[in-house]
Parts: structure tokens; sequence; C-alpha cells
């Protein structure tokens, strides 16, 4: 009701043509059983042809009517399938990190699209589609027993035992949907990790397995897709079985009453083309039926990744100062799972306006400490602070405002350079990002598209070194009050580093910090140097102090003075 509620001049459009459909599909043997019965009566020509003209335009009108209904219907089930698919994609954005690393983008592609597809005819039509048959099918009983009423009897008695053999197997085939739509989503799941691991694949010679393994999931896939029909057909046979034997059944009482002087071959010709209409609703139903049964499969789908929470909530809306933002780690400790914690009472407060150093092992929990100051995640135990704030008390949306973060991984969308640095934000004008674009060194490629800021990019169009430049250039449009650099530059030449050292500076001037790096190069505008060693704090103090300290794990590093002594 939620969908369709506000659609409803849509549905009473489609009832319209329904029941209209409904009426002229009634009137038509009516119109053919008086020109048979004229013609053996011997009207004259003139007459006859009248008759057959008003058939044939009924007849045109009955295809008019369904196109219409059609149209209308696919409306109704697109619109409503769409609200559907965008309150499905919003959930999916709204549900925190810890979901979509155990849930592959192609498994939630099938849900919001796949399943979604499986309910369109449920919405548009499903209810009005049962009413107007019923409508067909009661009329047809109806008219049929003014000309006769034991014709009518008998085909009553079919339509009932077939409905009731329908309604009896109506919800056996719904679990092997549930189990080939699983099928499915496991499918485009695969899909899109071969996809976006092609270089690996094709690199390393793992062509052969990727295959292979493809070739089970399809195998899965028809397996269960086939099972599934089966049932479904099953499911349906006994009662067009019924209907069939009831046909023949009709068929012949009505030549036995014809031949008995009861009724006239236009009243055979009517109780015969009855019987034929009667298996379009009773059809129509089973394939309601077998729609149901998907949809019903479907729904459970959705409503699982519906009702699926976010475990981290938002909050109640305190909101975070402005300007630099203090952090605060108050014996934090946190596990992906319950077996791990990747860190164990970590606690350190960083002033706000300093940079942050993080150095440590890979495993070490630096990546870790950067989500937890991003609310990707809440903390198993203790409170991170931003700006004297708990993370947990601001909402989202100030919370984003306030801090921006750069990882190594850059994701550009297929859109306009704008688009891309704004992230769709058109409140920023141009002047303002060809400035950032030219403080982050990126003036002269600018210039050296063929549109400028109207160029649209692509991930294989852009060198590692400018999508990582564009992803600084969105933190400096975004004027937070914290950076967290993520081994931003771990992907960077060193021509291209120094080409952003200066644009940093600018960046981190009235700021707070985190630079989480492998490099010791990329720490050098560090105030203060943070080492995680197996998830805790092994050492926190000024970089300077802690340079000017020979036993200090940093100056051993820096006398290490190899990047293979942090991985």
């Amino acid at each position: 009701m939620r969908y369709l509620r506000p659609l409803w001049p849509g549905l009473l459009l489609l009832t319209v043509f329904l029941l209209a459909n409904v009426g002229l599909q009634l009137l038509n043997p009516l119109i053919a059983k008086s020109f048979i019965d004229a013609a053996r009566a011997g009207v004259p020509v003139e007459a006859l042809t009248v008759t057959a003209i008003v058939f044939l335009a009924v007849a045109l009108l009955i295809q008019g009517v369904s196109v219409a209904e059609g149209y209308v219907a696919e409306n109704v089930g697109w619109l409503a399938t769409n609200a559907l698919r965008a309150d499905l994609t919003e959930h999916c954005l709204e549900l925190d990190l810890g979901f979509h690393q155990t849930h592959q983008p192609g498994e939630l592609i099938e849900r919001v699209d796949g399943d979604v597809s499986a309910l369109s005819n449920f919405f548009a039509s499903f209810v009005v589609q049962i009413v107007g048959n019923g409508v067909l099918l009661v009329g047809i009983l109806a008219l049929l027993f003014r000309v006769d009423w034991r014709l009518s009897l008998l085909l009553t008695a079919v339509c009932v035992v077939a409905g009731g053999l329908m309604a009896v197997t109506s919800g056996i085939g719904t679990r092997f949907v549930g189990l080939r739509r699983g099928a499915s989503a496991e499918v485009f799941a695969a899909l899109e990790e071969q996809l976006g691991g092609l270089s690996d694949i094709q690199g390393n010679g793992a062509r052969a397995y990727i295959l292979g393994r493809w070739q089970t999931q399809l195998r899965t896939l028809v397996e269960r897709a086939s099972r599934s029909t089966l049932v479904g057909g099953a499911v349906t046979s006994p009662g067009l079985l019924v209907l069939g034997i009831g046909s023949i059944a009709v068929f012949g009482m009505a030549a036995l009453l014809h031949r008995a002087g009861i009724v006239s071959i236009g009243t055979v010709f009517l109780a015969f083309q009855y019987t034929a209409m009667l298996r379009a609703p009773l059809d129509r139903l089973t394939r309601q039926v077998r729609d149901l049964q998907t949809a019903a499969a479907s729904i459970e789908r959705i409503a699982w990744l519906t009702t699926t929470p976010r475990t981290v909530e938002d909050g109640r809306g305190v909101e975070l100062p402005a300007g630099p933002l203090a952090v605060e780690f108050r014996a934090v400790s946190f596990g992906y799972d319950e077996t791990s914690r990747a860190l164990r009472e970590v606690a350190f407060r960083l002033p706000a306006g300093r940079v942050l150093g993080v150095v440590g092992r890979t495993g070490s929990g630096k990546s870790t400490l950067m989500r937890l100051a991003a609310r990707l995640y809440d903390p198993t135990e203790g409170e991170v602070r931003l700006g004297g704030v708990g993370l947990r008390d601001t909402r989202f949306a100030d919370l984003r405002r306030h801090v921006g973060v750069v990882t190594q991984d850059v994701q550009l969308f297929r859109a306009s350079v704008r688009d891309n640095v704004t992230l769709f934000d058109s409140s920023l004008d141009d002047a303002r990002i060809q400035s950032a674009l030219h403080d982050l060194g990126l003036g002269d490629w600018l210039r050296a598209l063929p549109r400028g800021l109207d160029t649209e990019l692509a991930s294989d169009t852009v060198s590692a070194g400018e999508g990582q430049l564009l992803a600084f250039t969105r933190v400096f449009l975004q004027d937070p009050g914290l950076v967290v650099l993520d081994e931003a530059s771990s992907r960077l030449d060193l021509a291209t580093e120094r080409l952003i050292e200066n644009a940093v500076q600018r960046l981190f001037a009235g700021r707070t910090a985190i630079v989480i790096a492998h490099r010791l190069e990329t720490l050098r505008q560090a105030d203060d140097i943070l080492v995680l060693a197996d998830g805790q704090v092994v050492e926190y103090d000024r970089r300077a102090c802690l340079v000017a300290d020979e036993t200090s794990r940093f100056a051993q590093l820096l006398r290490a003075g190899s990047a293979e002594v942090l991985v």
C-alpha cells in the first residue's frame, strides 16, 4: 500500500480498462450467437452485415482497450518498483561498512534490481487482474445460466474443482523460486567479483579456475531454475487438466441438448465459446499464482534486506564545533568479529590543529583507527570524541561535513570533472573548483582537457596520481576540521608526491590531520607520532622528541630508512 497508494489514479484507470475489457469480451460471443441464429432463420443479408460489422467493431475495441490496459499496468508497475528500488538503494547506502564487507555488490544488485523486477506484475496488476478475471468468470457463468441452467451448472462445477486445485497447490512452488533467486544472486556476486579482478585474473593465468567456478555456479542456477519451473508447472497442471476435461463435457452436453431440440446451434456455439473463454481467465489466474510464488520469494528476500539494521546508528544531533577538531580516543577497543581485536585499549588525545602521523606494521590497526575516527564503525569498547563531542552523539551528515577522508583507493564516477570533485554538489561554483585544482597541481591537466570541468571522466582514463590528486581536491573543497589521509600517497610517484606537498600543507593549515603512511617521507609534516603494534599504542609523543630519543621505536625506523621495516 505504501507504494501503490500514491498511484491510485493509475490503478483506478487500470480498473476501468479491465472491467471494460471484461464487458466487451462477454458481449462479442452474444453477438456471434445472434448472428448464427439469425442466419439459420433466414434473416436478410443486410441485417446480418450490420451484426457482423458490430462484431468486428467490438473485436477491434477489445484490442484497443487491451493495449491501453497493458500500458497503464506497465506504467504503474514501473513507478511502484522504481520507488522501491530507490528506497532499497538508499537503505543499502545507509548500512555500515561491516555489512558491505560481508555482502558482495553483485548480491545487492540482484536484491535491488532482480528481486524488485520480479514484483513488477505484482505491483502493476495482481489485485486488479484477480478481480477482473474473477468478474469475467462470474459473468460467463451468469450469462450462460440465462441461456441454459444445465450448461451453466456443469461449467460452474468444473470451475470450482479447477480453482480449488489451484488454490491448494498455490504455495508449493515458493520455496523453489526462493532457491532460484538465491542462485541468481550468487551468480551476480561472482560476476561482479570477476570483472573487478579482471587484470589480476588475466595477469596471473587464473582463467581456467575462474571459468570452472563460473560453470559450477551457472549449473546450479540452471538446475534450480529448471526445478522451479517444473514445480510451478506441476502445481498448476491438475487445474488445467480438470478444465480441459470439463470443456469436453460441456461441449458434449450442448451437442446433446441441440440434438434434442432444447437449444439452438447459436447456443451450442455460445457454450463452446464461453467454455473456451474460461481458459483465458483461469490461465491468467494460474499465471498470477506463479507470479505470486515469485513475488512471495522476492518479498521475503527484500524484507530481509529492508529489516537489516545498521550497527552504526545516527546520533541525537549534537553538532561538532567549527574549525580544527581535537581527536580523543578513550580506552578504545574494536574487533571485526567476536574472536579477535584489531585495537586494544587505544588511548590518546590529539590537540586541535596538530598533525598526527600513525605508523606500524601491516595488521597493527592503522586503518582501523582511521575508520573509527571517521565513524565507519563504532568501538566495541571505549569512546571516540571529536572537538569534545562523542561520535555516537553526532549526526552522520554533520560528521561528514567536518571530517574529510582520502584513501589510496579512489572511486571516480563516469561523470564530469566537476561532479567528481564536488561529489555532485551543485552549490560549489566553477571558480572555486578551478582554484582548488590549480592549487593542487592540476591546473595544466585541467586546461588540457577538451571540455574543461565538463569533461567526462572514468577510472580507466585517469592515472593513479591524477586520481589521488582529485581525491585531495574533494577534501580541499569540503573544508573539514579534521583530515584523515589513509596511506593516501602510497600510490604516487615521488615527482607527483612533491607536486602536492605544498598543497597538502595548505590543506593542513588551520585543521587537525591524521596521516597513516607506510613511507616515512610522508610524515615530514607530522607534529606528533603514534606507533601501533598488535592493535596497541606502543609510542606516542611529539615527533621532534621521538627523533631525538635514539631508543624510541620511531627513531629506529628512521635509522632503518626502509619502507620494508614499516610493512
